[in-house]
């Protein structure tokens, strides 16, 4: 992916840190595998199937930006357009 964002001059950052908090108290921090343009993070896998907690992952480094959509991709599909969900948090 970085390869082909490279390429196409697409802007994003590669695995950027973003803060976890509880209760507005810092108790970590998470990576996201790809923040596209600042405003869309995209989470890749490679598994037989998506599943409920790839999503909630998603979901959480939402809540943590303070952004509304991202993708979720799945690598291992024999056609890569059904591996890609698109995951909405309205808060």
């Amino acid at each position: 992916m970085r390869i082909e964002f490279e390429s196409k001059r697409v802007a994003f950052e590669n695995q950027p840190k973003v803060q976890v908090a509880y209760k507005s108290h810092l108790i970590g921090q998470g990576r996201i595998d790809f923040l596209v343009g600042s405003l869309l993070p995209v989470e890749i896998k490679a598994v037989s199937a998506l599943l409920p907690v790839h999503q909630a992952q998603l979901i959480s480094y939402l809540k943590m930006t303070n952004l509304q959509l991202g993708l979720l991709i799945n690598f291992n599909v024999p056609l890569l357009k059904h591996g890609i969900k698109r995951v909405i948090f309205n808060p």
